[in-house]
């Protein structure tokens, strides 16, 4: 681990800016520790010490060996994110042959142990999550190393339903895919279909006329006991149905109801070595 001082001709690197001499020394002893550790095979412990001496000095060869014991351990997610922030610097951040061998394990941690979600938002305000945790806030894009399996993707704002995604993605590959959504819908809808007042309605009027033609068969026929009773009979069923018809005419208003809009999400699987830096294709369209 370098820890010498700088050349007065070139810039202080930036892990050197604002660090006492007091820092770098307790951070290289822990270094020291750490690399005993490492060497007798005790990941867990050298982890620890590496970490504590991350913790003194933000160093990029730190984060390297870091990233080599977390790969023993079985940890790739978290080796790969050491090794980028150990390269984060830019060319020239390690040794030629030190950053020639992160670059290959990060590839080689890609294209065997780990997978990627790539996705883009273009909704102001829309809060994006990924496994329950936020991840990133609209308009934006985003895109994250994951462990192979099952991750879900759910998208929160409000006025919208929250759309929940589950994606499958497998080592070596990247998921990316469109969501289209829309504002969720209000619909009216009426209770019964529009035929059945109106058919008690011109049921009871046609009992109300058949009701009047035994009236006047009666007065015809000078109080025809039969009739009249037949008549009344017909009046007050007539009345009767028509009142029924009213009263579900008058309540047959549109029921108002929302239909959430889930969305709906296109998932492509394609190697993760083919794209480039800015490959950012996953789409949120509200």
């Amino acid at each position: 681990m370098e820890t010498s001082s700088p050349r007065a001709s070139r810039p202080p690197r930036p892990w050197h800016q604002g660090i006492s001499d007091d820092r770098k020394q307790r951070a290289h002893e822990l270094f020291t520790e750490a690399r005993a550790l490492h060497r007798r095979m005790m990941f867990a412990e050298a982890r620890v010490k590496y970490e504590e001496a991350l913790a003194a000095w933000e160093h990029p060869d730190l984060r390297l060996y870091l990233a080599r014991v977390l790969k023993s351990l079985g940890l790739p997610l978290l080796a790969y994110e050491n090794l980028r922030l150990a390269l984060r610097w830019g060319p020239g951040t390690l040794a030629p042959e030190t950053e020639q061998e992160a670059r290959a394990a990060m590839r080689a941690l890609m294209e065997h142990e780990l997978a990627a979600i790539e996705i883009r938002c273009d909704e102001p305000g829309a809060a994006v999550l990924l496994d329950d945790k936020p991840w990133f806030v609209g308009p934006g894009a985003e895109r994250r190393m994951v462990t192979p399996g099952e991750h879900v993707v759910m998208v929160r704002r409000d006025g919208y339903s929250t759309v929940v995604k589950p994606i499958l993605v497998i080592a070596g590959k990247e998921a990316s895919g469109q969501l289209a959504r829309r504002v969720d819908t209000v619909i009216g809808q009426p209770r019964w279909p529009a035929w059945v007042p109106w058919t008690m309605l011109g049921a009871g009027a046609a009992l109300g006329v058949a009701g009047g033609g035994l009236m006047w068969n009666d007065a015809a026929h000078e109080g025809d006991q039969a009739s009249g009773d037949l008549a009344i009979g017909a009046f007050v069923a007539g009345g009767a149905t028509m009142i029924t018809g009213t009263v579900l005419l008058l309540m047959n208003g549109p029921q108002v109801y929302r239909v959430h809009d889930r969305g709906e999400v296109e998932i492509e699987l394609r190697p993760i070595a083919s794209l480039g830096p800015a490959g950012l294709s996953a789409r949120l369209v509200f």
